[in-house]
């Protein structure tokens, strides 16, 4: 586990405001991530989820609109992507966006594309590998072949590549089977537990919050709640919104 996790925040927004042309997406949002942790950013269809993480890691083009984004202390809103990249910054996007046509091999490789120090691209391929190994066994296969469940563990490894220092995870469970599921939030935990700080955005609200150490729920842009696992899984709002539970303690029809 990171010796630095609980201390002064990773990455740190405040009063972020995100706009599509003249639509805002964000409005005042803050929030923080600790080293070592899991934060989990939750909300329904349209709540600005992805709109976060595309913010931080420099994909909207002149965003901010205001406020700030810090990372280890260093303002990053307004950076270009490559620059973020190399701050220790890699995003996951909703998706995976691999390259299809090129081997499990070629997809790793391309993750440490702004690095040049070939000794220690071989260590972190090594270790990525080590800690998914089917991608080993798969690394001749082109991306387009594999699984939902390997195109998503190949997508985790090839930004693992770039030697971030925080992850950025967009919908990882994303249209794959419940075991698939499963086996991917055991492999998150398995990143955070090196050390590595996660956001993520998920919509299986029940298994982000089984493994994050923080939580937010976003509405129509703004931070409606924040905190503690626990504390958001016993909430009403939460348990009848986004854990299916009805208020007279049965399983809702709805999400």
């Amino acid at each position: 586990m990171d010796e630095h996790r609980g201390t002064s925040p990773l990455l740190s927004l405040r009063d972020v405001e995100t706009r599509y042309d003249r639509l805002t997406i964000l409005s005042g949002v803050s929030l923080k991530a600790r080293r070592g942790d899991i934060v989990a950013i939750l909300g329904a269809n349209g709540a600005g989820k992805s709109t976060v993480l595309k913010t931080v890691a420099g994909l909207i083009d002149r965003q901010p609109v205001s406020g700030s984004i810090r990372f280890e202390g260093k303002e990053i809103g307004g950076m270009d992507v490559e620059e973020i990249v190399r701050l220790g910054i890699a995003y996951v996007p909703e998706g995976r966006q691999l390259f299809s046509r090129l081997t499990v091999d070629e997809n790793l490789r391309m993750g440490a594309y702004t690095r040049h120090d070939k000794a220690s691209i071989r260590e972190d391929y090594r270790r990525v590998t080590s800690l998914l190994p089917i991608l080993a066994e798969r690394r001749k296969q082109t991306a387009g072949t594999l699984s939902g469940g390997e195109q998503q563990m190949l997508a985790m490894a090839r930004a693992l590549m770039s030697r971030p220092r925080l992850l950025l995870l967009d919908e990882p469970s994303l249209g794959l089977a419940p075991l698939l599921v499963a086996d991917i939030f055991k492999i998150i935990t398995a990143i955070r537990d090196e050390g590595m700080t996660i956001v993520l955005v998920e919509q299986n609200a029940r298994m982000a919050l089984s493994i994050a150490d923080y939580g937010y729920i976003l509405e129509n842009g703004r931070v409606a709640l924040e905190g503690k696992p626990h504390a958001l899984m016993v909430d009403d709002l939460v348990r009848s919104h986004y854990l299916g539970v009805s208020l007279n303690g049965g399983e809702s029809s709805g999400e």
